[in-house]
């Protein structure tokens, strides 16, 4: 199995609170004289109540167009996902030239050379390291991402990998942009990073962290169009469809159900459940369809009230928030779920 040796999340410079950046988005995506009853009303329901953003606020009205706003994502990308790397490794004390393979998704911005071969040099990583750039899985990608890392770390289990998740959703905000997508998604969104490392299962570990015993992918027929991008001249215009709760609460249990069912469990034997936040509606889909005890997702709750959501960066906090002040007791197991475009859902399987 694969250990998890540390988890690091970092945040974008700029904390603003909600209520500052809806009168941005106001600013910037509405008609002048336009009504914004709406707008207010979506960003209070979202639940989030600060969130950290790559820019100052004034100048994201100045980004002009996608290639203004890919290049700050390139720049502020390098230099967060550096830090949370270089944190991590510290945190697992190891060193950059202990790390054999590099990780990294996002889909917030393009870049190549990647960002993860643009910090392989950055971080004095080893010339042979092996790097897997990915891009699309949206949300679901730091729990894919967890998935892939294990599936490299079950056949190489002497090696070291660092998953590194970075996502600067800020930047992808639609300008003159009314839609009621592009408004929930400035409403919910914010910036940030994680790094994982883990270690194969002949590494020696002084860590105490989970192990991966197993991981599944779900990927729902019929469903492409109801979350992701559509890529224009002004950059990522988000799909976001009001029927996900309900493609959540048609599949999720059985697909749960069935995984925990592989290794001898049922929900009520999971003892922490590490949820992406995708917003309030989809917790209470998961919560709803899993048939959760009240208290189960409150590591997730407070995450999307503190920060919003971090897309595929956002379940690596919650796994660490978990970690770190609701760990559960040695030997119990835990499931880490998101979901993202596809529509697809990515489990793991933990043991504390």
């Amino acid at each position: 199995m694969t250990r998890i040796a540390a988890v690091h999340g970092a945040l974008a410079p700029h904390r603003r609170a909600q209520s500052e950046i809806t009168d941005m988005v106001a600013r910037t995506c509405l008609p002048e004289g336009t009504d914004r009853r709406v707008l207010d009303r979506l960003h209070r329901s979202a639940r989030v109540d600060s969130r950290h953003m790559t820019l100052p606020l004034d100048q994201y009205g100045e980004l002009d167009g996608f290639g203004a706003a890919n290049d700050v994502f390139i720049a502020s990308a390098t230099d967060l996902g550096g830090r949370a790397v270089r944190d991590a490794l510290r945190m697992a004390g190891l060193s950059a030239g202990d790390v054999d393979l590099l990780i990294f998704t996002s889909v917030s911005g393009i870049s190549t050379p990647s960002i993860d071969a643009r910090l392989a040099v950055r971080l004095g990583l080893r010339r042979d390291v092996k790097r897997l750039p990915m891009f699309g899985l949206g949300c679901a990608g730091g729990a894919a991402g967890l998935a892939r890392m294990h599936d490299y770390l079950v056949g190489r289990p002497d090696h070291v990998a660092v998953l590194l998740s970075v996502e600067l959703c800020s930047l992808t905000f639609q300008r003159n942009d009314a839609t009621m997508a592009n408004l929930v998604a400035t409403g919910l969104f914010g910036d940030g990073a994680a790094a994982v490392v883990g270690f194969g299962a002949h590494r020696p570990a002084e860590t105490t962290g989970p192990t991966i015993v197993d991981t599944r992918s779900h990927l729902y027929p019929d469903t492409g169009r109801l979350l992701g991008w559509d890529v224009g001249d002004s950059g990522f215009r988000v799909v976001l469809d009001p029927r996900v709760p309900d493609v959540i609460r048609r599949h999720l249990a059985d697909d749960v159900e069935g995984f925990l069912a592989d290794h001898g469990l049922k929900t009520k034997d999971v003892a922490a459940w590490v949820c992406h936040p995708g917003g309030p509606k989809v917790l209470e889909a998961v919560a709803e369809a899993l048939d959760l005890p009240c208290d189960a997702l409150d590591v997730t709750w407070r995450h999307l009230a503190e920060v919003g959501n971090l897309s595929s960066s956002s379940v690596l906090h919650v796994l660490r928030d978990t970690l770190a002040d609701h760990r559960p007791p040695p030997g119990t197991p835990g499931v880490l779920l998101a979901m993202g475009p596809g529509f697809a859902c990515e489990l793991v399987l933990l043991r504390w």
